[in-house]
């Protein structure tokens, strides 16, 4: 159902993340994002973290402002949506750089901070796809039609 047929350029993406200073992965299907600050000031290290879904750029921007009083006003920001399986950003490569990324910015403990934020992800993920089952927060578009006999 997630995997649909969502054509994603992996390599771009890749190249994409390897320039950005904070990259924002969007996940539609649960309104969540991923938000991975990597620059780091004398007392504050890279920041990895799960946030709410926003309608802008600029929206994702004030909110990292937020969360990282001190930081530079501007950061060279990368979003893209991610309309797939949260396990396929494993599969497909990203997670790991990311990982490597956090772990190069001076990230004291990379690989247990995504390791939990993947966890998180797709619990969220699973989280919603219950909802859709049970029809919480979901109507259907078409009714079935008793049948005549």
């Amino acid at each position: 159902m997630i995997d649909g047929d969502f054509e994603l350029d992996v390599n771009e993406i890749l190249a994409e993340l390897s320039e950005a200073e904070v990259l924002s992965i969007f996940f539609p299907i649960f309104r969540k994002s991923l938000v991975i600050d990597l620059r780091s000031l004398e007392l504050s290290g890279p920041m990895i973290q799960i946030m709410q879904m926003v309608s802008s750029p600029q929206e994702r921007i004030r909110s990292i402002r937020r969360a990282r009083p001190g930081f530079p006003r501007r950061p060279n920001l990368a979003i893209f949506p991610w309309p797939r399986n949260v396990n396929s950003l494993v599969t497909e490569g990203i997670w790991q750089q990311l990982t490597k990324m956090l772990s190069e910015a001076g990230h004291k403990n990379a690989q247990q901070a995504t390791d939990k934020a993947l966890i998180d992800l797709n619990r969220l993920q699973n989280a919603e796809l219950s909802r859709v089952i049970v029809g919480e927060n979901y109507h259907t578009i078409w009714a079935s039609q008793p049948t005549r006999e």
